[in-house]
């Protein structure tokens, strides 16, 4: 296990976590929002089974990684940087949910560096989509909300998010102390299939039991202790890429599932339209977070067999 953490050029704290099989293929992961590293535990051991060093990054403003107003492109190159501090020439790259872009991002603008590209549950380029949205359930109201945010600067929409998301992490307290209680607070706004793929979770790292109280409370406070993170992912997530997925030259792989609703299967079938090759695979009776936490197997060895 290698310290949680590395200082890029510029100075930022980059936090992460290194897991896996030290001496194996590499594949740097990027979770969703609001999210961090916690959300790679659940792959160290298939990670270890197959051979492959899981390394997980947390974003700009989640967890210790410094703020900054972060972009695809400059996370993008975070996650090189991270790479080189740690002694990693070439490495697949994979992204869940709101980490699925900034995947896309890194293998679009360092083909010389990435081997093969994962995304999960992801959004596509949201104002490029028919209708213009991720999700398929949003009513009028959320529809002119997304595209609001498409449509000013990402400073404006931390600015029109902001109040919203105080007062969800307000009442969520993730400073309470009573794990159980957070934890009870925090899955009744999962679904319950989501919420029951947390739990099933197994195996120790970082001295967490996974699926326990005191895991999944460790990962809510990780991720909501600083708000900045969420804001920022917010802010630029539904925005029109400054990046061509069509620049991907590496073997790509989309994982999506049918019953997500976070992030219809409708972007799937876009990435794969643009991505030269890419490989989608649409999982049935499968929800949001299980498209990754259910075949954490598949997904390294897919990654994996595509960077040799």
């Amino acid at each position: 296990m290698a310290e949680d953490g590395v200082r890029v050029v510029d100075g930022r704290w980059v936090e992460l976590w290194d897991g896996g099989e030290p001496a194996g293929a590499p594949v740097m992961f990027l979770a969703g929002c609001p999210d961090t590293r916690h959300a790679a535990f659940a792959g160290d051991e298939a990670a270890r089974g197959l051979g492959v060093r899981l390394v997980a990054i947390n974003r700009p403003g989640y967890g210790r990684s410094t703020s900054q107003a972060s972009t695809h492109a400059s996370v993008a190159d975070d996650v090189v940087a991270v790479a080189d501090a740690l002694g990693i020439g070439r490495f697949a790259v994979a992204g869940m949910s709101i980490g699925g872009p900034y995947a896309v991002a890194c293998a679009a603008r360092h083909p010389d560096r990435v081997t093969a590209l994962g995304v999960l549950a992801s959004p596509a380029s949201v104002p490029e989509l028919d209708p213009p949205y991720h999700r398929d359930d949003l009513g009028p109201d959320q529809q002119t909300f997304f595209n609001q945010l498409a449509h000013i600067t990402p400073e404006q929409a931390v600015e029109q998010i902001r109040p919203d998301f105080l007062t969800y992490v307000a009442q969520l307290d993730p400073s309470d102390p009573d794990d159980t209680a957070l934890v009870r607070r925090f899955l009744a706004e999962l679904g319950p299939v989501d919420a029951e793929v947390l739990r099933r979770a197994s195996g120790e790292v970082n001295g967490y039991r996974l699926g326990s109280d005191q895991a999944i409370a460790a990962a809510i406070r990780e991720a909501l202790v600083n708000p900045d993170g969420y804001l920022r992912d917010a802010a630029i997530s539904f925005r029109a890429w400054d990046f061509r997925p069509e620049d991907v030259r590496c073997p790509t792989h989309l994982w999506y599932g049918d019953l997500d609703t976070n992030a219809s299967v409708r972007n799937g079938y876009w990435l794969a339209d643009r991505i030269p090759g890419a490989k989608l695979v649409v999982h049935p009776q499968t929800t949001h977070l299980a498209v990754l936490q259910k075949h954490w197997p598949a997904v390294l060895a897919s990654l994996a067999e595509s960077s040799r």
